[in-house]
């Protein structure tokens, strides 16, 4: 969608973003975007979402200056869903958010010097190997009443606390999350979750990257939403260029949208059975998904790593096999994905250790941003495909799986149930893909006009979106993601305090978070 922002004076800005949420009902906090708007100054992008009606709403609040320091009103008391998200923002640009409980760095080592998306940030090649010292308090920004910068510092933990770190290197994490868990005996009291062990600054770079290049570096993010996140960035960028692709296009990419879509559930049912122990449901998983990855390579040429649309359309067409080979996937995942629930999912053991774990009501799941399946497991109606369609979604007949347990076991069943939708949707296409061009064809040097855009996609585990800042040049000005992780991480805390730390393990596997993602 086109961005068009409102803005408030930053003495209205606390009471206008209120307003939109209570009055307007923009109850859903999409993303922040921090960004450094040249001459304009440091400030924030808010896109936010009414849950009844889709509507989005885009807010431009630009950082006030106060001895030498950017800050903005925080509205992680509107949005819980702020709390990361603000954390990031800081992280990378430095603006304190005034009222935020928790300003520390998330990403980024606490001895990291400088801010490296603001413009002027100048890269070196400096290291260390010494340990981090972290500090075991927060910092909470404000201003007196004179106007001065104010700050105290809260502790994150009290003097008996016990704390153990599930994580970076635990099997359980999928990857290198660390999360700092105060534990009284085995019920967890709180959770810090500490990112960055993967960041790689894929949004930094991509600024001194033209729009092909950037293409490259979707596949390193959640590898296993590799075609979902390339659709958003393409997606947002064709939007901008107003590129008028053909039906065979919408059709192949919506096909190879729920192929992949199979390939994440399919891995996701297979390591939530192994994080609890049951060895047999993940081979059987991984024996099925090895045919979805067939089929995807015998067009794409990758298996994890897919790297086919672009700018445009498609890489090449689909291979003279694909329909056919589709239609005997079909036929024979289907009654396999029983098996999954006969040798696990309707298993005694595993409803022991998946019901009423985890739990988060709809309201939260809102309030926390939780997209996807966890959070549609409380109820909450918010695939992309139906909300805000793309491509062949808009024509297609598809349920949205919804559950309202509320918990671990709900999620497993959106994305078992997710399963049979993504085969109706395939086969609903895969016999009437229509003749025409794979690939409209771009100019040797894509340049997008001046505007700022943003476009979402419903990835394997929620939301993701790219928000794209052109000043009209063969470079973007600002992209910015939203991931799928981040929001799902910054919710553990309040779904595991007064849960066992066993349950932490199964909360994890059941939200399917994936690290790469979340770091970028």
């Amino acid at each position: 969608m086109k961005l068009e922002f409102l803005s408030f004076d930053f003495e209205k800005f606390a009471a206008e973003m209120q307003n939109l949420k209570e009055k307007k009902g923009l109850d859903f906090l999409v993303t922040i975007v921090g960004e450094d708007f040249g001459e304009e100054g440091l400030g924030c992008v808010y896109i936010l979402e009414n849950t009844n009606t889709h509507e989005r709403v885009s807010v431009k609040m630009l950082a006030k200056n106060v001895d030498g320091e950017s800050v903005i009103p925080t509205v992680v008391n509107l949005w819980k869903g702020a709390e990361l998200l603000e954390r990031e923002v800081f992280d990378f640009l430095g603006i304190k958010f005034l009222g935020h409980p928790d300003m520390r760095r998330l990403f980024l080592r606490n001895d990291f010097q400088g801010f490296p998306l603001r413009k002027d940030f100048v890269a070196t090649n400096e290291y260390t190997l010494d340990d981090d010292q972290e500090p075991d308090y927060g910092l909470e920004y404000s201003l007196d009443r004179d106007g001065k910068l104010c700050v105290k510092e809260n502790r994150l933990f009290a003097n008996d606390d016990y704390v153990v770190n599930i994580g970076p290197q635990h099997p359980s994490t999928h990857g290198v999350l660390r999360l700092q868990t105060v534990l009284e005996g085995e019920t967890v009291k709180r959770v810090y979750p500490h990112l960055g062990y993967i960041h790689r600054g894929i949004e930094k770079m991509w600024e001194s990257m033209t729009y092909p290049q950037t293409l490259a570096l979707t596949d390193r993010l959640n590898y296993l939403c590799a075609m979902m996140q390339r659709h958003a960035l393409v997606g947002v960028i064709e939007e901008a260029m107003e590129v008028e692709l053909t039906d065979r296009i919408h059709y192949i990419r919506t096909i190879m949208d729920e192929l992949q879509r199979l390939d994440s559930h399919l891995l996701f049912t297979s390591c939530c059975a192994q994080d609890l122990g049951a060895l047999t449901a993940f081979l059987y998983g991984m024996r099925d998904r090895e045919h979805v990855l067939n089929v995807m390579e015998e067009t794409t040429g990758g298996r994890l790593i897919q790297n086919y649309y672009r700018i445009g359309g498609l890489q090449d067409d689909i291979d003279p096999n694909f329909v056919k080979n589709v239609k005997d996937l079909i036929k024979y995942l289907r009654p396999m994905i029983q098996e999954y629930m006969d040798v696990f999912g309707n298993n005694v053991i595993t409803h022991n250790r998946l019901e009423n774990v985890g739990p988060m009501s709809l309201e939260d799941c809102i309030n926390y941003g939780v997209t996807g399946p966890a959070g549609r497991a409380s109820g909450w109606k918010n695939d992309v495909r139906k909300n805000h369609p793309y491509d062949m979604y808009g024509k297609v007949d598809f349920e949205q799986c919804l559950e309202t347990t509320n918990d671990s076991m709900g999620r497993y069943m959106v994305h078992i149930n997710e399963m049979y939708q993504s085969l109706n949707i395939i086969e609903q296409l895969i016999d009437n893909i229509p003749e025409g061009d794979f690939y409209v064809k771009q100019k040797p040097i894509i340049k997008v006009p001046e505007g700022q855009w943003y476009f979402s996609v419903e990835g394997a585990a929620g939301e993701f979106g790219v928000y794209l800042d052109s000043k009209g040049d063969k470079s973007p000005y600002r992209m910015k993601m939203r991931p799928m992780g981040l929001s799902l991480v910054g919710a553990l805390d309040p779904m595991l305090r007064g849960q066992k730390i066993a349950d932490l393990v199964t909360t994890g596997a059941a939200i399917d978070i994936v690290i790469p993602d979340i770091d970028r």
